[in-house]
């Protein structure tokens, strides 16, 4: 029979875990939203959440939101997939952020990954006065493409992140994976789409947020990348297979060095959306460069939500004591 969980770590994880109950989707008071970029007349935003009963200046937690680039929002954190751990770093004294950023096809990715980075020096330049933090106790996690969004983090910000979690992220953007038609049933679960119907759903002005779009907040759109192999090119503009090395500055996995952060990688063995074998080859990476990370998976698990809640309870248990050692 195999374990539920398999582990590649520098430190115990186990150990380290059981320092912190397991957490839970909890009632969380409404955040405070601001604006931190704006471009042309498009406001881009960020929810901050605060603990309750701790002065500051208190460590901070960036999350990042996925939805493949394309859709999501930093409302997403409100769910059961993300709160736990949000409302555990909360319990912990810790100040959550959560941004958006503007999504493709209608923003290409060096604009996207520049809203990132700005969000970031928003938090060290406005935060110590806005909500109490110390900026030099930053982490960062997310999920998915925030999964990608917080490796990508990992090299290009200076200071570094004392510390990363990604969530079935990924370090690749020109693999097969992304930049050919997608076997898995998963990408065609709502029917094949036309150009002329997918390129309707992201034909308008550039949006921060799904909801800034009108019906299925792009979505549908994602599908057809997937279904013809184009994802590469529509977030960036670049064709994967004639321009790699303009992907290259982007690619976590290009990217690893000695100074990376310590990194926590979640990923199932049995993931369909984002393969198993993206945090295999970030983890290859990390021993390379001496980097310390830590690994977990599930031989069950596919994307996302298709975890149990068994395991997802773990994981968010696992993540938040990752941070929070990094923290002290």
């Amino acid at each position: 029979m195999k374990k539920l969980f398999s582990f590649c770590t520098i430190g115990g994880l186990s150990l380290v875990a059981s320092l912190v109950a397991a957490p839970r989707l909890l009632a969380v008071g409404d955040p405070t939203t601001y604006v931190y970029k704006q471009v042309g007349g498009l406001e881009i935003r960020a929810d901050v959440y605060e603990p309750e009963g701790f002065s500051g200046p208190r460590p901070v937690l960036v999350w990042l939101h996925g939805g493949a680039l394309m859709s999501g929002n930093r409302q997403g954190i409100q769910g059961a997939k993300s709160g736990p751990v949000r409302d555990a770093m909360l319990q912990a004294g810790v100040v959550v952020v959560v941004p958006d950023y503007r999504l493709a096809p209608e923003t290409k990715l060096p604009e996207i990954i520049q809203d990132v980075e700005d969000s970031f020096a928003w938090v060290r330049e406005k935060g110590p006065e806005l909500f109490h933090i110390d900026p030099d106790r930053l982490v960062v996690a997310g999920s998915s493409a925030g999964g990608y969004l917080t490796l990508t983090m990992g090299y290009r910000l200076d200071p570094r992140p004392l510390a990363l979690v990604s969530m079935w992220g990924y370090g690749d953007l020109i693999g097969d994976w992304y930049s050919t038609p997608s076997p898995h049933e998963r990408h065609y679960r709502k029917g094949r789409y036309s150009a002329e119907q997918a390129y309707g759903y992201v034909s308008g002005p550039p949006v921060a947020n799904k909801y800034e779009r009108p019906g299925v907040g792009g979505g549908k759109f994602y599908e057809y990348c997937r279904q013809q192999g184009i994802w590469p090119q529509e977030v960036s503009g670049w064709n994967p297979h004639t321009e790699a090395e303009k992907f290259y500055p982007y690619m976590p996995l290009k990217n690893v060095t000695a100074d990376y952060p310590p990194t926590l990688l979640i990923h199932g063995e049995k993931d369909t959306d984002v393969p198993f074998e993206q945090s295999v080859m970030m983890a290859e990476q990390f021993k390379k460069h001496g980097v310390e990370y830590q690994f977990i998976s599930d031989p069950n698990a596919d994307h996302g939500s298709y975890w149990s809640p068994e395991a997802k309870a773990k994981i968010d248990k696992a993540a938040v004591a990752f941070l929070l050692s990094h923290l002290k």
